[in-house]
């Protein structure tokens, strides 16, 4: 049977719009998604509502939780938080491990939180790119085989996007993955082979970044 994974990724930051939020911000690695980005969050919402997903799965970060969290509202689903398709915890970008809310908190937040899902592949702080690329390919491995032969839907970052594609269709995906904001990258699986049917499709979007931060 096929399988079709949805790997998606965040829509934009409040602090691309605003950088002076970062200097007064408690959990400064750890941005909201701007006002264009909660529109963006929705018009993918949109595009997903007929695409016969049956799990969510989102990177910790808020700004990725929230962008599951306006897909999960549309398609009536529960979100399940997995480490593995976290932020590169790159010490260049971040000078300490990134203060985010624990679970139970986003959970009061967002109910949409399943609360009881434990997350299948850790990440540690700081890491290399090549060890956030063997993680997020890990975890997509992972839950795909897991909850074969359903429909998946993963949302991280620029980073575990890529890595997340890698890791399912091999190193073609890394000059042909295109990883903007909010856009959504589609793979399927034809036993035994997996296919890259979108490469950061963003025509759901009004509004695209013409520079893509890989970040």
């Amino acid at each position: 049977m096929s399988q079709i994974v949805w790997i998606a990724r965040h829509a934009n930051r409040l602090d691309f719009v605003n950088p002076d939020w970062f200097l007064t911000a408690e959990r400064r690695y750890d941005p909201p998604l701007s006002e264009d980005g909660m529109v963006q969050a929705q018009q993918l919402a949109n595009r997903l509502k007929r695409e016969h997903i049956t799990h969510i799965f989102a990177s910790p970060f808020l700004r990725t939780v929230q962008t599951a969290n306006a897909v999960a509202e549309v398609l009536d689903l529960p979100i399940k938080l997995e480490t593995g398709l976290s932020e590169w915890l790159n010490p260049v970008w971040m000078k300490e491990e990134p203060l985010r809310l624990l679970t139970r908190a986003l959970a009061e937040l967002f109910p949409r939180i399943d609360i009881s899902y434990t997350p299948r592949i850790a990440v540690n702080y700081p890491e290399t790119y090549e060890k956030m690329q063997e993680r997020s390919g890990q975890t997509a491995r992972c839950l795909t085989t897991e909850f074969s032969p359903e429909n998946i839907l993963l949302v991280g970052h620029g980073a575990s996007v890529l890595g997340a594609a890698i890791g399912l269709v091999g190193e073609i995906a890394r000059t042909e993955v295109k990883a903007s904001l909010c856009s959504l990258v589609k793979v399927v699986r034809q036993h035994p082979e997996w296919l890259l049917e979108l490469k950061g499709d963003t025509s759901h979007l009004t509004q695209v970044e013409e520079v893509i931060r890989f970040n």
